[in-house]
């Protein structure tokens, strides 16, 4: 699995990171999110899916690696 984000077009609602703390963090001062592994362990791979799913702006994109 590979992960990406667009900075661009997260709201910061923080989700992600609430969800799969291993793979996803927010900035600090503007609340959007940080990509901390694009490429998470299998174990992570249905959170990371659901995240994704989650997201109210598509902000994520998972793809299989």
């Amino acid at each position: 699995m590979h992960v990406s984000t667009s900075v661009e077009t997260c709201v910061g609602c923080g989700q992600c990171a609430l969800a799969v703390p291993e793979v996803f963090d927010q900035e600090q001062s503007e609340g959007t999110v940080v990509l901390l592994d694009p490429n998470p362990p299998e174990d992570l791979h249905p959170a990371v899916s659901q995240a994704a799913i989650n997201c109210p702006v598509e902000a994520i994109s998972v793809s299989k690696s």
